[in-house]
């Protein structure tokens, strides 16, 4: 499996620093990972198991080969995710911080 090299100056471009950065990228690839893994479960529900013969041997289904092939020469999870994030399509925005109230004073309290 060759490497893919990432040109760091342009990754750290896309965020405040560099932790941001590959937080983001981690997180959509584990949402690429889980999407994947959906669509790869309920096309293999779609396809009708054939019954075991009657010796203990169990036949591969031509289907579920072919539909396990086309997934393993998809792009892996992080590589999508990084692509996504080098394009400046991948976006994520921050939690919003409560606004606490601040104790009151003693002067207050009387």
């Amino acid at each position: 499996m060759a490497l893919k090299p990432i040109n760091l100056e342009r990754f750290i471009e896309r965020a405040k620093n560099v932790h941001e950065a590959i937080v983001a990228a981690s997180k959509r690839a584990r949402q690429v990972n889980e999407e994947q893994k959906i669509e790869f479960n309920q096309r293999l529900e779609l396809l009708v198991p054939k019954m075991e013969s009657e010796t203990d041997e169990t036949e591969v289904n031509p289907d579920q080969l072919k539909v396990s092939v086309e997934f393993e020469k998809r792009p892996k999870p992080t590589d999508v995710a990084l692509d996504e994030l080098m394009r400046a399509e991948l976006t994520w925005r921050y939690k919003e911080k409560e606004e606490v109230a601040p104790p009151p004073s003693e002067e207050e309290e009387e």
